[in-house]
């Protein structure tokens, strides 16, 4: 370990003569804004430095060197995560992929394309759409975060009901390994069954096993423009049966969010209006399709009558666009709304969908446990709960019954049947969970792919699993 220290400052001269002064930061100032995602509970630590590659050869120079320092490298984004995945270790290097930011190639014939793990998922959607093309995964950060971060974590969204998550998209992957060789997997076909499907294996590794540098990923045609549904229930149960038997039914919208009670009042505060669904409304479900024309219209007539069967005390549906981003929009900014509150800790656990309605009532004792609000949103179409926990940032004792909360709701997730994590990812803030879920054998195997293909530890150690 003396050696390592004592080769970091030439690890910087190096690392600079690769990628060129500027792309190497080591100003504390600076280096501390790459330190940490969006999670407050995971530790953080402080780096060495911040590089900042502009293409795969950087990332190889970066990774060689690291090795040769026996120095850990932390791959980053934008930094939106939510499990403090991309947190710096102390004296590590941030691997900053935020520059290699290019749409290196669209083929709408093929409906694929390739591209750089900086590229903003909302910038990415947009230019396939030039294209009559649509890139299903929609984290709620989209309009920030990065496609490399969603690749990584394995992201989710929206949309997950009809199109899956991000790894339901990728066709191939280009990663450079612990050894600064680089590994091309997958393929540009629609089908492909040659030798263990290595892309899955990387995506969702959190920056554990490689660092991924390019994704083939597969496009869909544009849907039509969506028709909306709303649905207010005074009882919470109502709400869940309705998703429950949406799903029985087939029914495959392309949206289904749920919303509680404190969801409901933070989002028409702030926004300043009313959804319509009444005082005394104690879940609110949004449902889209975008089946278009006739089809659409079925959809959703059939979505509303389970949801009039199962107790709805309001259903409205509209096809106007406007009405339709507006309702949505509730949904969206719920995270924000409740910063009128205090800062919020946000969890995600996922379970199955017929016992959303218990993860609720479950969120409702906790918060009365610790004496401080949760919110509930999520994806009823697919379980992916997001209990939000609101604190006064000021207050350590409050703080304290958060993370009390946050593990609560874990468990409550897990005795329902369900996951600890549905889309956020691991991080360095579930990692004791993801042992109690996978259990010891589970865990090994974890350990010896780790062991397999960073057998040095360097590649962001100490996220997922010790």
């Amino acid at each position: 370990m003396t050696a390592a220290l004592l080769d970091r400052p030439a690890l910087v001269e190096r690392l600079r003569a690769e990628l060129g002064k500027d792309a190497v930061l080591t100003d504390a100032d600076v280096t501390a804004s790459y330190a940490r995602d969006m999670m407050p509970l995971a530790p953080a630590g402080t780096p060495l430095a911040v590089a900042l590659p502009s293409n795969t050869a950087q990332v190889q120079a970066v990774v060689r060197a690291c090795a040769a320092a026996r120095v850990p490298v932390v791959p980053r984004g934008a930094g939106s995560g939510l499990s403090g995945a991309a947190n710096a270790l102390d004296g590590c290097v941030m691997l900053v992929l935020t520059r290699m930011n290019e749409i290196v190639d669209v083929d709408p014939d093929n409906r694929l394309a390739v591209v750089q793990p900086g590229v903003v998922n909302l910038d990415f959607r947009g230019a396939v759409e030039k294209h009559g093309l649509f890139y299903p995964p929609d984290p709620s950060s989209y309009d920030w975060c990065t496609i490399g971060g969603n690749l990584a974590t394995n992201a989710g969204g929206l949309c997950c009901v009809k199109y899956g998550v991000t790894t339901d998209s990728v066709l191939g992957l280009e990663v450079v390994l612990a050894d600064g060789e680089v590994l091309r997997t997958g393929r540009r076909t629609v089908k492909g069954v040659a030798g263990y499907d290595l892309a899955k294996l990387f995506i969702g590794s959190e920056g554990t096993l490689g660092v991924i540098t390019e994704a083939t990923v597969a496009l869909r045609p544009l849907p039509q423009a969506p028709g909306t549904l709303v649905a207010g229930f005074s009882d919470t149960e109502a709400a869940g049966e309705a998703v429950a038997k949406v799903v029985r039914e087939g029914i495959v919208p392309s949206l289904m969010e749920i919303m509680d009670a404190t969801s409901i009042k933070a989002a028409e505060a702030y926004l300043k209006t009313e959804l319509g669904a009444g005082s005394d409304c104690r879940a609110l479900l949004l449902c889209q399709s975008d089946s278009g024309g006739e089809v659409a219209q079925r959809e959703l007539t059939a979505i509303e009558q389970v949801c009039q069967d199962a107790g709805a005390d309001m259903t409205f549906v509209t096809d106007d666009i406007a009405e339709g981003n507006m309702l949505l929009q509730a949904r969206r900014v719920v995270l924000t709304a409740l910063e009128l509150y205090g800062v919020w800790l946000t969890d995600d656990v996922c379970v199955p969908r017929t016992r959303i309605a218990e993860l609720i009532h479950e969120c409702e004792r906790i918060s009365a446990e610790v004496g401080l609000r949760i919110a509930v949103v999520g994806h009823a179409g697919d379980g992916n709960m997001h209990p939000t926990i609101v604190y006064d940032g000021s207050s350590a004792e409050e703080f304290a019954r958060a993370q009390r909360a946050f593990d609560d709701i874990l468990d409550a997730g897990m005795r329902l049947g369900g996951t600890i994590t549905g889309e956020h990812g691991v991080g360095k803030i579930k990692r004791e969970w993801l042992a109690k879920e996978i259990g010891p054998i589970g865990l090994r195997v974890h350990q010896q792919i780790k062991a397999a293909l960073d057998p040095d530890n360097l590649f962001n150690p100490g996220s997922m699993f010790s």
